[in-house]
């Protein structure tokens, strides 16, 4: 087995509320491997998102370590970590936030714009558009597009940087069954064509079997 594309070791999160202190995370560890589709199951308040949050830069932790491809970003400054959403990290929320005055394709090439890079996709993206269903549509703007379609102008834009990790926090959790569908077929063709590794949080048995392996979270721990 290669070496872990994401470790977790021992992490820990407590935020201060009032007086307060209260533990989201209470010493997890994880192991990713490059190219796996892991989905993350339980409760609400059991510490899914929080997990995600430092995996993804997006906060830091309070304790223990996570290294991305051998980089331990647990002391990583503000700036680290912008720079490690901008290259290594894509995301994808329940919430599409599309950006309503542009159109799908401007939706994407903001993204490269934020990262730096030039803001026109190559020939081999456009293979992934057609791999998202959307290459046809790339010239509407969101309120001219379905559920399903506008989730997956979200998943373009997540990997137009080509980054190493996909986080999908409860991708599927404002569609309908079909459009379910239609996105977790999606994210499966992603990791087998391409070998995108992704991380996704989901209250869905069903949307979990898309995954190669589940694990659960109860109170701050991972619990199998």
């Amino acid at each position: 087995m290669s070496e872990p594309l994401i470790e977790v070791r021992g992490l820990r999160k407590v935020y201060r509320v009032g007086k307060v202190d209260v533990a989201a995370l209470r010493g997890v560890d994880l192991d990713v491997q490059p190219g796996e589709f892991l989905a993350i199951v339980g409760p609400s308040g059991s510490g899914k998102s929080t997990l995600f949050h430092i995996i993804g830069g997006l906060t830091p932790a309070t304790g223990g370590s996570v290294r991305i491809g051998g980089q331990d970003i647990s002391s990583l400054t503000d700036a680290g970590r912008t720079e490690l959403r901008k290259k290594r990290v894509g995301f994808v929320f329940q919430k599409f936030n599309l950006l309503p005055n542009l159109t799908a394709a401007d939706n994407i090439a903001i993204a490269r714009h934020i990262a730096g890079r030039a803001q026109t996709v190559g020939p081999e993206f456009e293979a992934v558009l057609k791999l998202l269903g959307i290459a046809e549509r790339l010239d509407h703007k969101p309120a001219a597009l379905s559920g399903g379609e506008q989730q997956r102008v979200a998943i373009a834009r997540a990997i137009v940087n080509h980054p190493d990790i996909l986080l999908a926090d409860e991708p599927t959790g404002n569609l309908d069954s079909e459009n379910s569908a239609a996105v977790l077929d999606v994210m499966r063709d992603l990791n087998r064509r391409l070998g995108q590794t992704i991380l996704m949080i989901t209250h869905n048995p069903e949307a979990a079997a898309y995954g190669h392996r589940t694990v659960r979270m109860w109170d701050g721990r991972l619990v199998g």
